[in-house]
């Protein structure tokens, strides 16, 4: 689909790779870009229209979908991301949450826009994974989970609303330069780069977009042994590597 004339809907749009989705959409000629956010008064930018969304609050996801039925491109990008190992104290209540905000948002807004995106000509759906959509990081491997999960459920939707004419595109990145790598000492993409990288695969007709150099790194890394990277995350676990090696 093109993004000039799009109508775009990005959740989690105040900041990080939220807020690059929402500019490098209005600088590609979107006609309207919906902001959601849980504070509306978090969107300074007038050329932006606020919608109040927490992605977990099934009401909200409904009166969304009321206040903007002329959306043909959802970006499901808002996400968290706990810093868990599967058996650390607290492991479970993560992953509940990391489940909510990664899994059960996006899915929630998929069935309650996808009717719209029909209306509208079939239109995109976008779904930010991670390249640990493919393997596990036993550091953060409640956040694995939910992108493991998240990723069934994109491929599940690409098939669904295959016959809509609807194109549903997963995103895989690696580490991006957001509050929510903060800690990583590693290599970043900037957000803006991922942004600018997305819209141009959503245009080209991509279903799965590789949005950065370790994204295409790992790709190639699985497709030449798919348990090298599950050795890797095992000699770092035993070594007491950093929790950010991949």
């Amino acid at each position: 689909m093109r993004i000039e004339g799009s109508v775009a809907l990005v959740t989690g749009a105040n900041r990080g790779l939220g807020k690059a989705f929402t500019e490098a959409l209005l600088a590609a000629g979107a006609a309207k870009v919906y902001a959601a956010v849980r504070d509306p008064a978090s969107i300074t930018d007038a050329r932006l229209v606020p919608v109040p969304l927490d992605v977990t609050s099934p009401t909200q996801i409904k009166a969304a979908s009321r206040a903007c039925p002329d959306v043909t491109l959802l970006i499901n990008n808002a996400g968290i991301m706990l810093l868990s190992p599967v058996l650390a104290e607290g492991a479970e209540e993560a992953l509940r949450q990391e489940m909510e905000t990664n899994v059960y948002g996006p899915l929630a807004l998929a069935r309650a826009f996808a009717p719209i995106l029909a209306h509208n000509g079939g239109g995109a759906l976008v779904n930010m994974l991670s390249v640990v959509s493919w393997f596990t990081n036993p550091f953060n491997a409640t956040y694995c989970a939910s992108k493991h999960a998240a990723l069934a459920v994109t491929d599940a939707l690409r098939i669904q609303l295959y016959a809509q004419g609807t194109q549903v595109c997963g995103v895989y990145a690696g580490f991006i330069d957001t509050s929510m790598a903060a800690k990583v000492g590693e290599a970043k993409a900037s957000p803006r780069q991922i942004a600018v990288r997305v819209l141009e695969g959503v245009q080209a007709g991509e279903t799965h977009i590789l949005a950065d150099a370790a994204a295409r790194d790992i790709s190639a890394a699985l497709q030449a042994g798919p348990h090298a990277l599950e050795a890797a995350m095992q000699h770092d676990w035993d070594q007491g590597a950093s929790p950010w090696s991949i």
